[in-house]
C-alpha cells in the first residue's frame, strides 16, 4: 500500500513537472536589445507589419495570428486575418478587443506615435528590424521560441541560410557591378549600406554606389547618380501586393544615354514583395537580382 502511494506521488510529481515544462516562461532579446518575457508561448499574436506576418507563418505560428495590418497578404491565408490598421494608423480598440498576448512590431516601419500607444497597452511587444540577411534566420528562431514552434522555425531558418549560402557561393566572387537602387523618383531616393537590400546587392557581387550616405533612405540628386555612373540601376516592381500609388519607372534615365546603365540597357525591376520585405522570400528576390547583375556582366563583355 505504501509502495502504491509512493508510486502515485511520483506520477503526480512527474505530471506536474511535465505541465510546468509545457507552460514554462520563454525569453528572447528583440532587435532593440530588449528582453521579451512571456509566461508561456504566445497563443494570440498580432502582426503590425507585412514582413512580420510572413515571418510568423514561416516560423510555424500562423494558427496563432489573430490580427494583422493592411498588405499582410502572404501566404494567401493571411488575407483572411482581421485587420488592425496600417503602418501609419493602428486601430487600438480592435487590437485590445482581439486580446493578444504578443504584438510583433516593425521598429522603424510603424509610426512612433502608434508604437508609443502600443506600449501603453502593457501587452508584450517584440520589435523586429532585420538589417542583414542572416538576421532573418535569427528572427525566425526567436519567433519560434516565443510561439512555441521551435522545430518548424529552426527548419525554416536552416533552409533560408542554405539558399543564401548557395547564392553567395555562386555570385559573391564575380566581377563587381556598381549599382544604384532607386526607391522613389520624386524626390529621388535610394538606400545606404545599412539597409538589407544593400546586403543583397553585395551578396550578388554588386556595389551600392551610395552605401556611405546617411540616413538609411537618403535623398540624392540626378546629378549625383550621373556622377556615380552606375553599371546597373535597380528598382522594385509591383508584385502581388498593389501599392497605393504607382511605383516609379526607370524610363526617365533613358534621357541620359551616355550613362553606363542606360547604354547597356541594365535597367532592372524586381518584384517588390520579394526584394523589399525582410522576410524569407527575399532569397527569391536576391536570386532575381543576382541573375540581373550577371546579365550586366555579360553585356559588359559584349556577350
Amino acid at each position: 500500500m505504501r509502495l502504491c502511494r509512493s508510486l502515485r506521488a511520483l506520477a503526480t510529481a512527474c505530471a506536474l513537472i511535465i505541465a510546468m515544462h509545457a507552460h514554462a516562461a520563454v525569453t528572447v532579446v528583440d532587435d532593440t536589445g530588449a528582453q521579451v518575457i512571456l509566461a508561456q508561448p504566445a497563443q494570440r499574436v498580432i502582426s503590425v507589419a507585412p514582413h512580420v506576418t510572413e515571418m510568423i507563418y514561416a516560423a510555424g505560428g500562423g494558427s496563432k495570428l489573430v490580427g494583422a495590418v493592411t498588405y499582410s497578404d502572404y501566404p494567401p491565408e493571411a488575407k483572411q486575418l482581421p485587420r488592425v490598421g496600417d503602418n501609419k494608423a493602428l486601430d487600438l480598440e480592435r487590437i485590445v478587443a482581439l486580446k493578444p498576448d504578443l504584438i510583433v512590431v516593425w521598429l522603424h516601419g510603424n509610426a512612433q506615435r502608434q508604437t508609443d500607444r502600443l506600449r501603453e497597452l502593457h501587452i508584450p511587444l517584440y520589435f523586429s528590424e532585420p538589417h542583414r540577411l542572416d538576421d532573418i534566420a535569427v528572427s525566425l528562431t526567436k519567433l519560434g521560441t516565443l510561439l512555441g514552434t521551435t522545430s518548424t522555425a529552426d527548419a525554416a531558418a536552416r533552409n533560408f541560410r542554405q539558399q543564401i549560402a548557395w547564392l553567395r557561393e555562386r555570385y559573391a566572387k564575380q566581377p563587381v557591378v556598381s549599382v544604384f537602387y532607386q526607391v522613389w523618383d520624386q524626390p529621388l531616393m535610394t538606400l545606404n549600406g545599412e539597409h538589407m537590400i544593400s546586403d543583397v546587392i553585395a551578396l550578388c557581387g554588386g556595389r551600392n554606389v551610395f552605401a556611405k550616405l546617411e540616413p538609411l533612405v537618403p535623398t540624392v540628386s540626378t546629378e549625383a547618380v550621373l556622377a556615380a555612373n552606375p553599371e546597373a540601376i535597380v528598382t522594385a516592381a509591383p508584385g502581388a501586393t498593389q501599392p497605393d500609388r504607382p511605383l516609379p519607372s526607370l524610363d526617365k534615365w533613358k534621357a541620359w544615354p551616355a550613362m553606363t546603365a542606360v547604354a547597356r540597357n541594365n535597367l532592372f525591376a524586381i518584384d517588390g514583395d520579394l526584394i523589399s520585405r525582410p522576410a524569407p522570400r527575399i532569397a527569391q528576390g536576391a536570386s532575381q537580382l543576382c541573375e540581373d547583375l550577371d546579365t550586366a556582366r555579360a553585356r559588359r563583355a559584349g556577350r
